[in-house]
């Protein structure tokens, strides 16, 4: 993982989440896990003037940016020092995010991480998201990045950026759903108690087993859908489990999810047949009704457009025979 290891609160918060979701071994879900090590640039006191006062504390580490060069996948934090506080970037840090793209590292930025590989030149032609707040700033210092300011994450094969603060982390299951699966993902958000929906215009969606949310007269329906995808769900049949009229339900669903609840119930079922596909030897018939979609043509034409791939090929993926 690269990016500032500085003393400020807001960047120390986009490091704790790939420390939570990489640093922290889940031998029971894979083994070997991911190998972690945060890197930053040898520590200089910063300007009196650079930070806030009292707004934070510091992270030692004994690795540094050359040793990004030896990484898989590079992960830059957020660089408000860069992006809030005018400050240069970390001495060092620009060069070794190149030297490791061209030696083949999967470049990720979380927050405004994005300007450091903005900056890098890694962006260039490329779309890319950063916080809202600083998508136009963005957008302005590198006129030949694709901002888009609508959506959690973006994925451009090697390249991915994440908004800001908790996108990070949707971001960071989507790399573990990318290299081990939708089931490891799927059980790894559930330790760390992730609500199974994101909200925000185009935002993707991180699908989980068990839906999570504060709103007590939706919770409890939630995890009953989940549990009955395989039957023929109605937004009626869930708004009076919930006690709910038809339309309170669908405006409170929206409200907390950011999505209908026929879309919600459709995010449910391709994360049940991704799983099923993953993890069995099902026939693809059989999926399909297991996961609620019904007939196999069915299944095949909301998946290929949710995942983009085939049942078939998602399949091949995990080598499921």
């Amino acid at each position: 993982m690269a990016g500032d290891i500085g003393a400020c609160m807001w960047d120390l918060y986009e490091i704790a989440i790939p420390a939570s979701v990489f640093g922290m071994p889940q031998p029971d879900l894979a083994d070997p896990w991911y190998d972690l090590r945060i890197c930053t640039a040898p520590p200089v006191p910063p300007p009196a003037s650079a930070l806030p006062p009292d707004h934070g504390f510091s992270l030692r580490t004994p690795h540094r940016f050359e040793d990004l060069a030896d990484a898989g996948t590079v992960i830059v934090a957020a660089v408000p020092e860069a992006v809030v506080y005018g400050q240069p970037f970390a001495p060092g840090l620009i060069e070794a995010l190149r030297q490791a793209a061209d030696a083949g590292a999967r470049m990720v930025s979380l927050c405004c991480g994005a300007f450091a590989l903005a900056e890098a030149g890694l962006l260039d032609g490329r779309r890319a998201t950063t916080h809202w707040m600083y998508t136009g700033e963005l957008a302005k210092r590198y006129p030949n990045v694709q901002v888009d300011g609508s959506v959690l994450y973006v994925d451009d094969c090697d390249v991915l950026t994440s908004a800001g603060m908790t996108a990070a982390l949707d971001l960071c299951l989507h790399l573990v759903r990318c290299d081990l699966g939708a089931h490891v993902a799927n059980q790894l958000a559930r330790r760390m108690v992730v609500p199974a929906h994101r909200s925000g215009g185009q935002a993707q969606f991180i699908d989980l087993s068990v839906p999570v949310t504060d709103d007590e007269s939706l919770g409890p329906v939630l995890q009953w859908a989940t549990e009955h995808l395989d039957r023929p769900l109605t937004v009626d049949e869930l708004a009076r489990r919930a006690g709910l009229s038809t339309r309170t339900f669908y405006r409170r669903l929206q409200s907390v999810t950011g999505t209908t609840p026929l879309k919600w119930l459709l995010n449910q079922r391709i994360a049940r047949a991704q799983t099923l596909l993953e993890t069995t030897s099902m026939p693809i018939e059989k999926v399909s009704e297991h996961s609620g979609l019904g007939t196999a043509t069915n299944l095949r034409r909301h998946f290929t457009q949710r995942v983009g791939v085939t049942p078939t090929e998602y399949r091949r993926t995990f080598d499921v025979v």
